[in-house]
């Protein structure tokens, strides 16, 4: 009997462990670590999170890419300063890595000590801040007509950055370069240029763009210093020199070093007179002109790269006379130039730049009225010859009604007279017939 009841109760106990073994494993079913991959900057700081929906108080781990435990649950395995726990219940295990570098990027496990043990894996990458673009190959100053290969290098970018060339915000297209250096990208663009005085002052960026440059982007800016042999113009401050004006020829040089100072000269040779030409720095003032003063100027200008010139020829007018007040006209309007006139502008200036049409209406009525005139005279004419006509045969009519009546004593016999003298021209008539 006592054998029985010991046997029976070793069955319910068998019968209670398998009843309870078969309840943990349904359990630990529902229990699935969840996690996410990461991404974060080189420097920054990376959250990994594990979590839970159901758990039996059972223990959550992280592990690093070399299978080494940093977090039991709220226990720290791992020394490393940079890791710390942040959250540990049991539904979430979140622990943080402050100042990642390239060497923390991998595969990190969460793992759930159930029967069996579940996990869950995150990826953490690490992105590669490029460093700050450094440009070669600039030396200064450089001479007009060289050419020049500008080189942009930045390294430590992870993916591989991008880099730009401006010159003066205008993006221009530059040859690049990518090279892998371990788990990083060194990115070199080279940039040909041919220089010219244009160049001088121009400022030539490089730009780098990466995913890791979120609020920015690193650059790094060269201004260019182009020295070049000089060139030379000549302003002058009034269009018509007159006799008594005022003067000023202004020598206008342009080149990298500046020319300074100028020399003036006069048909070939030095200035004649000093009293009335006054040179002030790159500046000719005459403070009265005569007639004298006309003549060929020159501006020359060296630097050490070469010498230029310049050459204005200076004729002076005759001053206005003052006209009456009864033939004061509006001055003319001189044409806006900095050289000397040529004759069709001094014409213009002595017309006083009348309207072209206004002109050709003064022609038009000029010419209809000479034409009126002649119209005119011809009707008077023709009117004085045909009046001449006129009297004439009607003189002849009336010595024709009256012939014979002459010698007739009174008006009588004169008609007497006239009807014979008609009869006998009808008689004549007659006769001839």
């Amino acid at each position: 009997m006592m054998v029985k009841q010991h046997m029976l109760f070793t069955l319910y106990s068998i019968c209670g462990i398998v009843l309870k073994d078969i309840l943990a494993v349904s359990g630990a079913q529902g229990q699935v670590p969840l996690v996410q991959n990461m991404t974060v900057t080189e420097g920054g700081t990376a959250n990994l999170t594990c979590r839970v929906e159901h758990n039996d108080n059972t223990s959550l781990q992280w592990s690093n890419p070399a299978q080494q435990t940093l977090f039991f649950g709220d226990k720290k395995a791992l020394r490393d300063n940079r890791i710390e726990l942040v959250r540990a219940t049991s539904q979430e295990l979140t622990i943080s890595i402050s100042e990642v570098s390239l060497s923390d990027e991998g595969l990190y496990t969460c793992s759930l000590f159930t029967m069996p043990v579940k996990t869950a894996k995150a990826f953490l990458t690490v992105l590669g801040v490029p460093k700050k673009p450094e440009i070669n190959g600039l030396t200064k100053p450089v001479l007009e007509g060289d050419h020049i290969t500008l080189t942009c290098v930045t390294s430590g970018s992870k993916p591989a950055a991008d880099v730009r060339w401006f010159k003066n915000e205008m993006e221009v297209k530059g040859a690049k370069e990518v090279n892998a250096s371990g788990k990083t990208f060194t990115v070199k663009s080279s940039l040909r240029l041919h220089v010219n005085r244009d160049d001088d002052g121009v400022a030539y960026t490089c730009r780098v763009d990466h995913v890791a440059l979120t609020a920015t982007h690193e650059e790094t800016t060269q201004v260019l210093e182009v020295h070049y042999a000089p060139y030379v113009e000549i302003r002058q401050s009034t269009n018509v020199p007159q006799e008594g004006q005022y003067l000023k020829l202004q020598c206008v040089p342009k080149g990298n070093p500046s020319p300074d100072p100028v020399l003036w000269t006069k048909d070939g040779g030095e200035l004649p007179d000093m009293d009335r030409m006054i040179v002030d720095g790159r500046d000719l003032t005459f403070t009265s002109l005569n007639k004298t003063d006309n003549g060929t100027y020159r501006c020359e200008a060296t630097n050490h790269l070469g010498t230029s010139h310049a050459e204005f020829k200076l004729v002076i007018y005759d001053a206005p006379t003052t006209p009456s007040p009864s033939t004061t006209s509006p001055a003319p309007t001189l044409p806006d130039t900095t050289g000397p006139l040529d004759s069709k502008q001094l014409n213009s200036a002595v017309t006083g730049n009348r309207d072209p049409n206004e002109l050709k209406r003064a022609t038009d009525h000029a010419l209809i009225g000479g034409i009126v005139a002649v119209v005119v005279f011809a009707t008077l004419c023709l009117i004085i010859v045909l009046g001449r006509y006129l009297a004439r045969h009607k003189g002849t009519y009336l010595t024709n009604e009256a012939k014979g009546a002459d010698d007739a004593p009174d008006a009588d016999t004169a008609i007497i007279n006239a009807d014979g003298n008609h009869a006998h021209a009808e008689e004549k008539k007659e006769y001839f017939i």
